[in-house]
C-alpha cells in the first residue's frame, strides 16, 4: 500500500461531489442556459464533430477561460453561478476537469456521463 489514490479510486472520490448528467439532461440543462463546454482535442472534434451551441476549450486553458474573474476568461465566463457541464471524449477527463472549476468557485459545475460518445449514441445533435 503506498497510501496514494489510483486513478479509479480518485475519480470515484471526486464524482461524489458532482451531480453528473446524462446526455438528455445535459441538452435541457443547455436549453435553460447551462454552458456546455467541450474539452476533447481538436483531432477528436474533427473526426466526430461538435456539439451546436458549445463553447470549445482545450483542457489546459479551461480554469483560465473560465475563471469569471480572469483575464483570459471567455465572455460567456459571467459569474460563479454559471451551470457549466464539461464534456470530454467518453466521461473521465471531465470529471477532474470539473471539480477543478469548483475549486475556482464555479460551485454548479459537473460534467457529462459518457462524454460526447454517449450524446452521440442519444442520438442528440452533432453539427459536422
Amino acid at each position: 500500500m503506498s497510501g496514494h489514490l489510483g486513478i479509479d479510486e480518485l475519480l470515484e472520490r471526486v464524482r461524489e461531489d458532482l451531480d453528473r448528467v446524462d446526455p438528455k439532461e445535459a441538452f435541457d440543462a443547455a436549453a435553460e442556459g447551462a454552458l456546455l463546454v467541450d474539452i476533447r482535442y481538436a483531432a477528436l472534434r474533427e473526426r466526430d464533430g461538435l456539439i451546436p451551441g458549445a463553447l470549445v476549450v482545450e483542457r489546459n486553458e479551461l480554469e483560465w477561460r473560465l475563471d469569471p474573474q480572469g483575464s483570459h476568461r471567455a465572455r460567456e465566463a459571467v459569474s460563479h453561478d454559471l451551470r457549466v457541464v464539461v464534456i470530454c471524449n467518453e466521461g473521465y477527463a471531465s470529471s477532474l476537469a470539473a471539480v477543478s472549476l469548483r475549486q475556482l468557485g464555479l460551485h454548479r459545475a459537473t460534467d457529462l456521463v459518457g462524454g460526447f460518445q454517449a450524446w452521440k449514441s442519444a442520438g442528440l445533435p452533432v453539427e459536422r
